[in-house]
């Protein structure tokens, strides 16, 4: 990454991010770098490296195409980035595409209905006397007057 542009674009909502990454990474030659989350009041910035003429055409597209849907906070560009700061920009918040990541975790295994543990719920009986044997239906008599 070092020696490369930085293109930045920070938006309101991940909706008017991802149009923003969208109109930049069709208009130029540009790779995506990923994107971050802030901490709050859901911003989200969008990163790119490049060259400096495709990133300033990529941004300039990114931000036109996201201002049509939402709002952007700011934008900006850096030629030639610094060594010391590529940690900054590939960093663990980072999520998306990066050109360090070499392969995908595979996700973990989670248990299927038949293999989950069934529990079962104890049956208790409260009156333990032998029930008696059972008699046969009474007859119904009207009560007559007198």
């Amino acid at each position: 990454m070092s020696g490369q542009s930085l293109g930045l674009i920070e938006t309101v909502g991940l909706t008017v991010a991802m149009e923003a990454a969208d109109a930049a990474m069709k208009s130029a030659n540009v790779e995506l770098v990923g994107y971050e989350l802030t901490k709050g009041g859901g911003l989200v910035t969008v990163k790119f490296a490049g060259e400096v003429g495709a990133m300033n055409a990529a941004v300039a597209a990114g931000v036109a195409a996201a201002s049509r849907v939402g709002s952007v906070y700011a934008w900006k560009v850096i030629a030639r980035t610094a060594a010391g700061i590529d940690g900054l920009i590939d960093s663990p918040e980072t999520r998306g595409v990066s050109s360090r990541q070499a392969e995908i975790p595979a996700p973990e295994e989670t248990p299927t209905a038949a293999e989950e543990k069934v529990e079962t719920i104890p049956v208790v009986l409260l009156d333990a006397s032998e029930p008696d044997e059972e008699k046969p239906p009474q007859p119904r008599t009207k009560k007559g007057k007198k």
